[in-house]
């Protein structure tokens, strides 16, 4: 499994990765995007903040880097940076499908992307990533999977997955909505030839989204690397729009409130990889500071009182515009 790679790391930052969403695609949901991407978001200037997004990260000891399909050309970006850099060979390189992008390199589109968890969408999209990616493609994952989708049930999709298993390539699932911890026992469930399909879970969790938590150590302790993505609630939990507890805290540990709502996810035993969705070089280097941060129980209590009914936070997410 690719993530054996990770384990021999021995940088603080081996349990950080760096997700392209925000950088791969003029349009996305984080809140302050507006002022930390250039004004004119052609997709050299893109190209370029992802490139030197990858360099720090890199640089820093960050190994997991994830893209997706409806990521606008985030995986175009990051096979760019490989390309450049052949010698690199000890990251750890993640993707998704089951949405496509639809936007057409505009922030202002009425349709950002579309899903579809069927097989044929499966095939199309695997070809695809594996135009961009090739053998750099270590995991592949189904996009935000939900109660809903065929993907759980699809037994001639699971079947094509488990071939691609059995040639190399990691299977996992990302999960999203107020039924994720469901979605999650759900998919520990799912066989191939009598054996469990997925190895790799990436779900959102943070301060104000904890409901996925006991699934997710359920998953851990299933074998499967949790990957935990919207640390930062979309933007929601940095400064100076994070909630009066988080600021409190990070005022005491004299860092950012992005690195203390991260450094609270790393205190969970079950997470593998932390993912950092920095739109700047100064948001990546705050971000990892992450491991720094050394929590007290009563830090962490107070941090735990932040958390919201499920259904409430995803009805504000799906309330946020696209910037």
């Amino acid at each position: 499994m690719p993530f054996s790679r990770l384990a021999a790391a021995t940088t603080p930052t081996a349990h950080l990765g760096l997700g392209l969403a925000a950088v791969g695609r003029p349009g996305y949901i984080n809140l302050g995007r507006e002022d930390d991407l250039p004004a004119e978001r052609t997709v050299d200037a893109l190209r370029t903040r992802t490139l030197e997004l990858l360099d720090a990260a890199y640089a820093q000891g960050v190994r997991y880097f994830d893209v997706a399909r409806s990521y606008g050309r985030s995986e175009e970006f990051l096979a760019d940076w490989l390309n450049a850099r052949p010698g690199i060979d000890d990251v750890v390189v993640g993707s998704k499908w089951g949405y496509t992008y639809t936007a057409g390199w505009s922030a202002d589109a009425e349709t950002h992307e579309v899903k579809d968890h069927s097989l044929a969408a499966y095939e199309r999209q695997r070809a695809e990533s594996d135009a961009v990616l090739g053998d750099r493609l270590d995991l592949y994952q189904i996009h935000s999977l939900t109660p809903d989708s065929p993907a759980l049930t699809d037994k001639d999709l699971h079947a094509r997955l488990a071939e691609a298993a059995a040639q190399g390539l990691t299977i996992g699932f990302s999960t999203s909505g107020p039924a994720q911890a469901d979605v999650i026992r759900a998919a520990l469930q799912v066989t191939a030839d009598g054996e469990p399909l997925f190895r790799t879970v990436q779900s959102t969790y943070n301060v104000l989204e904890t409901s996925a938590a006991p699934a997710l150590a359920e998953a851990h302790d299933a074998g499967l690397t949790v990957i935990v993505k919207e640390g930062m609630a979309n933007g929601r939990l940095a400064a100076p729009q994070a909630p009066e507890a988080l600021r409190a805290v990070a005022e005491q540990a004299g860092l950012g409130c992005d690195a203390v709502a991260l450094a609270w996810i790393l205190c969970r035993p079950w997470v593998g990889v932390v993912l950092s969705g920095a739109a700047t070089v100064t948001q990546l280097v705050s971000n990892l500071h992450a491991p720094a941060v050394d929590l007290d129980a009563d830090q962490l209590t107070r941090l735990a009182t932040l958390a919201e009914d499920p259904r409430a936070y995803w009805e504000r997410r799906g309330q946020l515009p696209w910037h």
